[in-house]
C-alpha cells in the first residue's frame, strides 16, 4: 500500500508538468528515483546558476546511487566536484552517499589542484598578476582539504605547494599599484642630505639570495580547531638576519595572530645577500594550522 501511494504521488507531480528542481527533490524524497531522474534530465541546461547546476548533478547522483547505478552516479559526482572542488555534502546524508562522494573527491582533487595551478601560472606568464594571485590562493586553499591532505604532503603536490606559494608572493608584489607621482617640491634652503634608507628586496629581485631560516618556530594553536586554517606572515629581515617588522598578510584568528607575530619578532635568519653584501628582504611565510 505504501509503495502504491509513493507511485501515485510521483505520477501526480509528473502529470502536473512541474519540470523543476523542487519537483525532482519531492520525487526523490518520496523514493520515486526513476521519475526524479526523468525530471532532472528534462531540465534545460541554461540559463542555470552554478548552485543550480551543482544541485541538479547532486540529485542525479543521489537517484543513481539509490538505483544501484554506481558508474553513472560517479560521473554525476565528478561533475559536482569539477564545478566546485571545495563543495561538501550536508551532514545528514547517508554513510553510503558520503563514502561515494569522498572516494570521487580523493581521486579527482590531486588532478584539479594541478589544473588550477596551471591556469594560475598561465595568467602569471601573461602578466595578469591579480588573476594569477587569486588562482594561486585558490590552489593553496584546495590543498588544505582533508580529502587531498595525504596527497598534498608528498610529491608532486608538495612541490606544487611550494611553487604556488612563491608565485603567489611574486604576483601579489607585481600586482601592487605604483605609487602616485610626487608633486614638485617647493624651493628650500640647503640642508644636509638625508640618510640613505636601505632598499627592501623581495622575491621579485632575481639577483638577491633570499634569507635562510635559522630559528623560525611558531606557537601551538590555543584551544580547539574544527577545520584547517591557512595564514600568511610577512616579515622584513634586516642586514643582520633579525626580523625588523612582522605583519599578518592573511590572518587566522585574532588570538593566534597575536601569538604568531610575537614569535616572529624573535625569528633569526642568515641575511639575504646581493653581490656578496647583506641586504634587507621582505619574506612571506605560509602558516597551516590543522585540527589535532
Amino acid at each position: 500500500m505504501t509503495a502504491l501511494i509513493t507511485v501515485l504521488l510521483a505520477l501526480s507531480v509528473v502529470a502536473a508538468g512541474e519540470d523543476s528542481l523542487s519537483a525532482a527533490r519531492e520525487l526523490y524524497a518520496s523514493a520515486a528515483y526513476e521519475e526524479a531522474l526523468a525530471v532532472l534530465n528534462r531540465l534545460p541546461a541554461s540559463p542555470r546558476t552554478q548552485d543550480e547546476t551543482r544541485a541538479v548533478d547532486q540529485y542525479r547522483a543521489l537517484c543513481l546511487l539509490a538505483l544501484g547505478r554506481t558508474a553513472e552516479a560517479e560521473r554525476s559526482i565528478e561533475a559536482v566536484v569539477a564545478g566546485d572542488p571545495a563543495y561538501r555534502l550536508a551532514a545528514d546524508v547517508s554513510p553510503r552517499v558520503r563514502a561515494a562522494f569522498t572516494d570521487v573527491r580523493r581521486r579527482m582533487l590531486p588532478t584539479l589542484v594541478q589544473q588550477k595551478y596551471a591556469v594560475a601560472k598561465a595568467a602569471f606568464d601573461r602578466k595578469e598578476f591579480a588573476v594569477a594571485a587569486a588562482g594561486f590562493n585558490e590552489t593553496l586553499l584546495v590543498m588544505t582539504d582533508p580529502d587531498v591532505e595525504a596527497a598534498a604532503g608528498k610529491p608532486p603536490l608538495s612541490d606544487l605547494r611550494t611553487l604556488a606559494s612563491g608565485f603567489r608572493d611574486l604576483a601579489v608584489t607585481a600586482a601592487a599599484p605604483p605609487p602616485l607621482p610626487a608633486s614638485p617640491p617647493a624651493p628650500a634652503p640647503a640642508v644636509p642630505p638625508a640618510p640613505i634608507v636601505p632598499r627592501v628586496y623581495t622575491a621579485a629581485d632575481a639577483n638577491v639570495v633570499p634569507p635562510m631560516a635559522i630559528r623560525q618556530e611558531l606557537p601551538a594553536f590555543p584551544g580547539q580547531l574544527i577545520v584547517p586554517r591557512t595564514g600568511l606572515i610577512e616579515v622584513v629581515v634586516d642586514e643582520t638576519g633579525a626580523v625588523e617588522t612582522a605583519r599578518m598578510a592573511q590572518p587566522i584568528t585574532r588570538q593566534y595572530d597575536a601569538l604568531a607575530l610575537a614569535a616572529a619578532k624573535n625569528w633569526q635568519y642568515r641575511p639575504a645577500m646581493m653581490n656578496g653584501m647583506p641586504v634587507k628582504y621582505r619574506k612571506a611565510i605560509q602558516i597551516s594550522v590543522k585540527p589535532h
